[in-house]
């Protein structure tokens, strides 16, 4: 049976979220609703979009989230278009943890938020493209923490729940892992804190991308 790696993107692979609140605050702005904090954006990232509006106005109906979250779309092509895209660079180490993991057996995989054409046109930029075997979308899956980004993730690479491990920064991938029986792994160099990856489920917490390979290897 394979053994599959899937990873979240933002906040795991890549730090995007200059790009990410940039685009929130001109949602926002579009709608004539006062911007959310950057702290309170960071905490939605891997969402999927509305819910993530959801998230940040409470108050509104669902129609305006997802009028805004079109909006979204709008403003973040938009700032591709223009050529003004803050950069998005791989964390430090993750390159190296990719090599690793690959040269022991290891199949990889990205569940994430993004969109299929958001993560490819990413995942080019940093030639990391055909290193995944399955990608897993928001144009295709319920939000995180629903499973279905890792059942299909699973069933594409031709692993298993048990021979399978979710890596990312938010407590939505633990409990993605959690409901799709996986074990998962939490890193402190995203978005939400090592008490709240340890308090929704995960079975280890790593401070660098350096120890993932041992990590994996150890569960």
């Amino acid at each position: 049976m394979n053994r599959l790696a899937v990873f979240d993107c933002d906040g795991t692979l890549v730090d995007s979220q200059a790009n990410i609140c940039r685009a929130m605050e001109a949602t926002f702005a579009a709608a004539s609703l006062p911007s959310p904090s950057r702290a309170d954006i960071r905490r939605i990232v891997g969402l999927s979009l509305v819910p993530a509006i959801a998230m940040l106005h409470p108050q509104g109906e669902l129609a305006l989230h997802e009028e805004m979250a079109e909006g979204y779309k709008r403003a973040f092509f938009a700032m591709r278009s223009s050529n003004a895209l803050d950069p998005e660079p791989l964390f430090d180490g993750i390159r190296e943890a990719i090599d690793t993991l690959e040269a022991s057996g290891w199949l990889l995989g990205v569940a994430t938020g993004k969109s299929d054409r958001g993560l490819r046109l990413l995942l080019e930029h940093h030639g990391l493209f055909n290193r995944f075997v399955t990608l897993q979308t928001a144009d295709r899956h319920p939000s995180k923490p629903h499973p279905s980004m890792l059942q299909l993730a699973i069933s594409e690479a031709g692993a298993a729940p048990e021979t399978s491990v979710m890596i990312g920064d938010t407590s939505f991938d633990i409990e993605m892992a959690r409901a799709a029986g996986v074990r998962a792994v939490g890193v402190v160099w995203g978005y939400h804190t090592p008490e709240e990856l340890l308090a929704a489920g995960a079975d280890q917490v790593v401070v660098h991308a350096s120890a993932l390979p041992a990590v994996l290897e150890s569960l």
